[in-house]
């Protein structure tokens, strides 16, 4: 038996707060509370879209407390939104657990879909094949990255992930240690005002980065499988 509250999971700009769709507004508009990863970031989108409702952050670290009080107001009959930071949760964010919760209490999950940091930095890449693998944040520790990353470029399919300013350079020199010709498409602050798209070799997008006094941004990276 479903219950009668509903858990909508909300996408949201990953950076141009145009691309807000207008069914994400209204459901924003709607629900008696949004959930969020970090509440001071998801204020500033609501405040542009004149939306004022209770906000309760709900994010990685407090996982669990947090489906605890979002399944105490769905309990109350009051509709949920959940935000991530940027882009569609569910996607590299604690969304996963919540909408297995959910789920499992009997609740209705309604996706309203919209913009992603994959699907757009796919929708650029020009990568080939049916399948692509979406690898998300590799692992911080070196060891655990070089095998990981020698493990993904082994097989023939492309694969996709995140990485931060801090690690890319480090995440380029594993890459292109298994394989410095493979071909990489490589988005930085996609959709914002200093969006960058770094393509070529694997050698020489990391010798374009390493160039670089500063590195700013979230990095969307794809690396193209070996039949590509």
């Amino acid at each position: 038996m479903v219950n009668m509250a509903e858990l909508f999971i909300v996408a949201t700009p990953i950076g141009n707060l145009d691309d807000i769709t207008l069914r994400a507004i209204e459901t924003l508009k709607k629900v008696d509370t949004i959930a969020c990863e970090d509440t001071r970031h998801t204020i500033k989108l609501l405040n542009r879209l004149e939306i004022r409702k209770p906000l309760i952050s709900y994010y990685a670290a407090d996982e669990k407390p947090g489906i605890a009080k979002i399944l105490h107001l769905l309990e109350q009959d009051k509709d949920v939104a959940y935000v991530s930071d940027a882009g569609t949760p569910g996607v590299s964010d604690p969304g996963s657990s919540l909408v297995r919760a959910a789920r499992e209490a009997g609740y209705k999950i309604t996706p309203i879909p919209g913009a992603s940091a994959l699907t757009t930095l796919i929708s650029v890449s020009g990568v080939q094949g049916k399948s692509i693998t979406f690898e998300g944040f590799l692992s911080p520790k070196p060891g655990r990255r070089a095998s990981r990353i020698a493990e993904l470029m082994a097989k023939e399919e492309s694969f996709i992930i995140y990485e931060s300013p801090f690690r890319i350079v480090k995440t380029m020199t594993d890459i292109c240690s298994v394989d410095p010709e493979r071909y990489v498409v490589a988005g930085r602050e996609m959709t914002k005002l200093y969006e960058e798209f770094i393509t070529g070799t694997a050698k020489e997008v990391l010798d374009n980065l390493a160039e670089r006094d500063k590195i700013q941004g979230e990095f969307a990276v794809c690396i193209y499988g070996n039949n590509n």
